[in-house]
């Protein structure tokens, strides 16, 4: 069978569709996180240390679509940015999660890595 057979049969499976577009998000995603750390001149273990994980922590984040909204809010406060989360039906956005302010310190930062959110908002 040449390749080109079998992606077509492989394409043709039910799901197929959703699986490629699936695997399109995770791509994009890790070249996002990728892309931005290297726009702010940092290294893996460079952004590790801000916010306090290990630098096998930011690969895997950068590797993986299943980041909790936490872990990509402490990622990008590290490079520079802020986390905005919105949802887009039709012509209507709606925000959902709006950046918040810098923290001060990256030892703040760093704490707030491995604290559970309830007890973020008390500290």
């Amino acid at each position: 069978m040449s390749v080109k057979n079998w992606e077509k049969k492989v394409l043709d499976e039910p799901g197929a569709a959703e699986r490629v577009a699936e695997i399109e998000d995770e791509l994009r995603l890790a070249a996002g996180l990728t892309a931005l750390r290297e726009q702010a001149g940092l290294s893996q273990r460079e952004l590790a240390k801000r916010i306090g994980v290990s630098q096998p922590r930011v690969a895997a984040i950068e590797q993986s679509r299943n980041v909790t909204i936490d872990v990509l809010e402490q990622y990008v406060d590290a490079v520079g940015g802020q986390l905005e989360v919105s949802v887009v039906k039709g012509n209507r956005k709606t925000p959902l999660i709006r950046a918040r302010a810098r923290q001060a310190t990256t030892t703040s930062s760093s704490r707030s890595a491995t604290m559970p959110r309830a007890a973020k908002r008390s500290a």
